[in-house]
């Protein structure tokens, strides 16, 4: 657990100086230069992203449950999965009216993605990994939506707001009915289901 419990304060600690330390990031970015600081970041989080999945699947072998999710929320979580991964998607497509509306559909999609995942696990990893996400996710919301945006004039086109749509149910299916999830992960959402 304390794997998993450090690569979430590398992970996601790195992700929070936009966000909670603005100007120390500005400082290191100047001092380093930029290479050297995206060098860095880069290394932190890959090292907590890779703690994580060791940590999670330590967590795993030996679970602590602390509750047992009703079986009915599953339906609901592949609902939250999908628009999950559409908002993921909104964030790289440009000119998409999703993105244009929302301003922050990265980090809306990371919120969603986890509160989708603490309704049907309940496990103490679960929590920890799925929790730490969602407060992350809501903390680095709030900041954002706090900066000053630059007005544009920029509407969303109809062709890109359907691609992501599009592009986005694809990424969703092939998790939930082509495998990803199961293959990337070790579970398959559809065995939660009795399939």
């Amino acid at each position: 657990m304390l794997t998993l419990l450090f690569g979430l304060i590398l992970f996601l600690g790195v992700h929070c100086l936009q966000a909670l330390a603005p100007d120390w990031r500005e400082a290191r970015r100047t001092q380093w230069g930029e290479r050297t600081y995206k060098g860095l970041y880069s290394l932190v989080a890959g090292i907590g992203l890779v703690l994580i999945v060791i940590g999670y699947g330590q967590a795993r072998a030996e679970p602590v449950l602390l509750w047992t999710p009703p079986r009915g929320l599953v339906h609901a979580s592949f609902l939250l999965m999908w628009v999950s991964m559409v908002l993921l998607v909104a964030a790289y497509v440009p000119r998409n009216a999703i993105r244009l509306r929302l301003g922050h559909p990265m980090t809306l999609g990371v919120k969603t993605w986890a509160f989708g995942h603490l309704l049907v696990n309940g496990s103490l990893a679960d929590l920890m990994l799925f929790g730490t996400f969602l407060i992350w996710a809501v903390l680095v919301f709030r900041s954002a939506r706090r900066r000053p945006v630059a007005a544009t004039a920029a509407s969303g086109s109809s062709l890109t707001t359907a691609l992501t749509v599009l592009v986005g149910t694809g990424v969703w299916a092939l998790f939930l009915w082509g495998g990803l999830h199961a293959r990337w992960i070790g579970v398959s959402p559809l065995g939660s289901m009795g399939a």
